[in-house]
């Protein structure tokens, strides 16, 4: 997946295909789509009814002929030919037929850390798929790390988190390249579901549908920490009745039901310590963890992860755009790569 900046500059457009939003960057006009990794499908027909955010507002809703599918998952694309309809119509018409004006049309894509190659192929042959004539894959721990501004190219460690629905992903990184990385199975989705049992067990209460952030619901402020609201009140279904019910809910047991999953999060961090020279800790220990990805929005998980690493830790100013900022700025010419001075 080593691809030089040339390379990249010679793209047209690029490609983050993540598991809850899709994003395009198109060269020469910045980031065109923004919009959640969804579909609803007429089973019947085959017809393509909506995308987006349209489609993400009929989960949980529609009639049994009508179905709301999600062709990326974990990062990889798992149905290659609804990802192409998908991102075929997030395009539209006009920009579509800009892109295919272009002499041997060029595209750029995010891929996990540590993809393995048949999930490689998967996100190639969708942007073939959309006309292009060759692509070039670039590591979402990178471009995130670019998006937000982190002196990659520099001889200095510098350590980013990206937290996505699916997946965490976690890694140094020096003189443009990753030093030690992890990728851990567990998201803003295992947060979200660890809440949604929690709920179901302790109150009987089944929410709405598993597409709201049920985490952003019980917590504010200060949310995770100890310093947060004593409780909050959540609105669902009765498990046993049916009907609708509001109970309140203490958010200090919210706390522990989601430590499970966290703790997988910090043991992905101290494995990515440990393997580092201690050089470039000593340098993290004054630079700490820079979060991106849209589960960076968490309230109180910054906090949480200061508590238990002992390191500063900043949320990147747009933390859900960053890969695909990072791209951008890739394609554009803006990544000047590390000259040494001739003595």
């Amino acid at each position: 997946m080593t691809v030089s900046l040339e390379q990249l500059r010679r793209c047209h457009f690029a490609v983050d295909l993540g598991a809850a939003r899709t994003r395009v960057y198109v060269k020469g006009a910045g980031l065109v789509v923004d919009q959640p990794s969804a579909a609803a499908v007429n089973t019947r027909t085959g017809a393509l009814i909506a995308v987006g955010e349209f489609a993400e507002q009929m989960t949980g809703r529609t009639p049994d002929y009508i179905k709301v599918v999600r062709p990326v998952s974990g990062g990889t694309v798992v149905d290659i030919e609804m990802a192409q309809r998908m991102l075929r119509h997030l395009l539209g018409d006009k920009m579509r037929r800009m892109l295919r004006r272009k002499p041997r049309l060029r595209a750029a894509a995010c891929a996990p850390h540590g993809a393995d190659p048949l999930a490689q192929r998967a996100t190639v042959e969708t942007l073939v798929g959309l006309g292009a004539r060759r692509v070039e894959l670039v590591d979402t721990l990178i471009a995130a790390a670019v998006g937000c501004g982190l002196p990659v190219e520099r001889p200095e460690a510098t350590m980013v988190m990206v937290c996505g629905a699916a997946a965490t992903q976690v890694a140094v990184l020096s003189l443009g390249s990753i030093v030690a990385a992890e990728r851990i199975p567990v998201g803003g989705e295992a947060v979200d579901h660890a809440i949604v049992q929690h709920l179901r067990h302790a109150h009987e209460l089944v929410l709405p549908t598993q597409s709201v952030r049920p985490l952003h619901l019980a917590l504010s402020g200060n949310g995770l920490t100890p310093h947060g609201p004593a409780s909050a009140e959540i609105h669902g279904r009765d498990v046993v009745t049916g009907l609708a019910r509001s109970v309140r809910v203490d958010t200090a047991a919210v706390r522990n039901a989601i430590q499970t999953p966290l703790t997988a999060v910090l043991d992905g961090i101290g494995k990515v310590l440990r393997d580092c020279p201690p050089d470039l800790v000593a340098d993290l220990a004054d630079r700490g963890i820079v979060m991106v990805g849209g589960s960076a929005l968490l309230p109180g998980l910054d906090q949480l992860l200061r508590r238990a690493t002992r390191m500063p830790v900043y949320i990147a100013e747009r933390p859900d755009v960053c890969a695909a900022q990072g791209l951008g700025a890739m394609l554009e010419g803006r990544i000047e790569p590390l000259r040494l001075q001739a003595a």
